[in-house]
């Protein structure tokens, strides 16, 4: 049966050319559909569309970079092909020794250079640079914008005394071009590994890095700056080779001891139109010529030691016979700096280990009475509390100045270190130096002791006219290594279980940083439900490859065997290695330690590095204790050792 015939509808048969799949039929087709759908569908399709253009737009470099990074050219026989790259997989050595340069934040600031030692000021040497990498220029223009800063202001020395700024001379020579430096990269090694390792192979490495660094862009001048491979001037007398001097016998590097010789015997000359630092020129120079000459047997450094300790003897010109702090060793002639007529405690009473032994060696009384009546007047003057000294002396009244302030960090530190450190010198007999240190020790426990929270970390604070501040310089970190040195000695047992406990605060000033790498101040907590025993403010956070906490580690495991302080030693080493090592040579301090990705280079290597660092952890890590005994040898604060003198004396 059929069904009806339909009516509603129309056949049409096109003949001719046209047929219904036509572009114009399609076109009609679309937009008839297009109009039987509802707006809400039309909306949502438009939606959709635009949607995908965005994301299709904004993924397309991304796409088109990542395809050509798995595809090279390759040349065949049919012409050239695209072929996928297989990334090549490096072996676990080779991913050791990749160098990495970390990428600075895009509003990264450099920290203001308010403490150490003073930023020398340097130009670019005309030298080829052969670095690795490519940092942008606006890098660069933000570290000299610092250093141009830092050279408008005093600056501040190690001990933090003031510093004329005309003191730090400009050094090497510019270098510009397509506007573009080349800086070397800061090495960024794998210490995951497990294996043995030879630290006291690893510290002469370290050695060797970074006086090849020196002896190629700072030859012969004071300080390297390792990541513009050029140099800063101080005085002009190569602070740093004759700092490194005794390192290198310690460390038998024969060869590079040789060439520091020759340059001593043959360039080193004293007869110069230059101001210097009195504390500074004593301990880094006169202390490293004579022990070197301890060391070595060889005249020629006790020679250049009489010349420049003859030369600062000016310095005690004064009304009160405290030293002036700055002395122009070619014209004979000292003077305060021109702000003050104030000099610091630390620097005028941490001269005397070197001069009183240039006195013996020589049999030249002059020096040794020049030193010796500052320590009579000092131990006689009031202003002290419990034993604590303030900060600064007057040049001219012989008092102190600025009452009322007490710290064991910078400008008094090493005023405590030298009174233990004379009476063990003079064989024990100097009974006003030992009961100085004493009363010194029960002011530091009475008035500047405390306990942080939340792990009860015994840490040393400052107090200013009554008011405890939980400031801690990491200057401080001298205190363990001189309360073992004096046990040692024989005094109180309970000055060892102190110098423990400050040794693991010291150490935990570095564990507690991101880098492994302890600022140059902390402030610790006190409160009550504090998250984290420290606190680091921001312009604080500098490290200057200062050596305090490895030199209190060698003086507590040379006395006590704990391992535990070989192992935190070579942890901080290894966070040296990782964090200031340049790659074309030398070290350099960085401005922020609580930034692994960026620590921000200061591009300076200080001389106390090769002269105080290294050879503490080369002595950290030896097992020989005859290895400069601390039976015959006492360190100054530069840690050159001078003889403990026979008790005949």
């Amino acid at each position: 049966m059929h069904s009806p015939s339909r009516k509603d509808f129309v056949s049409l048969t096109f003949t001719g050319s046209g047929n219904y799949n036509s572009k114009q039929w399609k076109r009609q087709s679309c937009w008839r559909k297009w109009k039987q759908l509802s707006r809400l569908q039309r909306n949502l399709i438009l939606f959709t569309m635009a949607l995908m253009l965005v994301c299709g737009i904004a993924t397309y470099p991304t796409v088109t970079e990542h395809f050509r990074g798995l595809t090279v050219v390759v040349k065949e026989e049919g012409g050239h092909v695209l072929k996928p790259v297989i990334p090549e997989v490096l072996p676990e050595s080779d991913k050791q020794n990749q160098l990495l340069v970390p990428e600075p934040p895009s509003e990264q600031k450099r920290a203001p250079d308010k403490r150490g030692p003073p930023g020398l000021q340097n130009r670019l040497q005309k030298k080829g640079n052969g670095s690795d990498i490519q940092v942008e220029e606006n890098q660069i223009q933000e570290a000299k914008k610092a250093d141009i800063e830092e050279g408008e202001k005093p600056l501040v020395n190690r001990r933090g005394a003031l510093i004329e700024a005309d003191q730090a001379t400009e050094g090497g020579t510019a270098k510009e071009a397509e506007n573009k430096v080349d800086v070397p990269a800061v090495e960024q090694e794998d210490h995951s590994h497990k294996e043995p390792v030879d630290r006291l192979e690893a510290v002469r490495d370290a050695f060797r890095h970074a006086w090849k660094g020196y002896k190629e862009f700072a030859w012969g001048q004071d300080e390297l700056r390792p990541i513009s491979k050029s140099y800063g001037e101080w005085f002009g007398l190569g602070l740093t080779l004759i700092d490194a001097l005794d390192t290198m016998w310690i460390l038998n590097l024969k060869e590079e001891f040789e060439e520091a010789k020759t340059w001593v015997s043959t360039e080193l000359s004293f007869n110069k139109n230059v101001d210097v630092n009195l504390f500074e020129s004593t301990i880094r120079i006169l202390g490293g010529l004579l022990s070197t000459y301890h060391l070595t047997g060889d005249t020629l450094f006790l020679d250049k030691a009489k010349d420049i300790g003859t030369r600062l003897m000016p310095a005690f010109n004064t009304p009160s016979k405290i030293p002036y702090s700055d002395v122009n060793i070619g014209k004979g002639t000292a003077h305060p700096p021109r702000w003050t007529s104030d000099s610091t405690v630390a620097e005028v009473t941490s001269i005397q280990l070197e001069f009183r032994e240039l006195s013996r060696l020589t049999q030249d009384t002059r020096y040794q009475a020049a030193v010796d009546e500052v320590m009579q007047k000092v131990h006689k003057l009031e202003g002290k509390q419990d034993g604590l000294v303030p900060m600064f002396i007057n040049t001219n009244s012989g008092q102190f100045t600025h009452l009322g302030v007490f710290t064991l960090g910078a400008r008094a530190d090493s005023y405590y270190e030298y009174l233990l450190k004379q009476w063990i010198q003079g064989g024990k007999k100097e009974t006003e130096l030992l009961e100085d240190y004493l009363q010194a020790l029960e002011g530091v426990k009475k008035n500047l002791l405390k306990k942080s929270s939340p792990n009860r970390l015994t840490f040393v604070g400052e107090l200013s006219h009554g008011q405890f501040s939980p400031k801690m310089d990491h200057l401080v970190c001298f205190l363990p290594g001189t309360l073992a040195l004096g046990v040692h000695h024989g005094l109180p047992a309970d000055h060892m279980e102190l110098a423990k406990q400050l040794m693991e605060t010291c150490y935990q000033m570095y564990a507690q940083m991101e880098t492994g790498l302890s600022p140059e101040i902390v402030h610790f907590n006190m409160h009550e439900g504090s998250i984290r025993d420290v606190d680091v403010k921001l312009a604080d956070r500098h490290n200057l490859l200062r050596p305090e906490t490895v030199e209190s580690l060698f003086y507590l495991y040379r006395f006590t065997k704990d391992r535990k302080y070989r192992d935190w030693g070579w942890e901080i080493l290894q966070n040296f290695n990782k964090y200031t090592k340049v790659s074309t040579g030398g070290y350099t301090s960085i401005n922020n330690v609580r930034d692994p990705e960026y620590p921000s280079p200061r591009d300076k290597m200080e001389s106390f590095f090769l002269g105080e660092t290294l050879k503490y952890f080369y002595l950290l890590f030896s097992d020989d204790p005859e290895l400069v005994s601390l039976e015959k040898y006492v360190f100054n604060t530069e840690a050159h050792p001078l003889p403990i003198w026979p008790s005949a004396e």
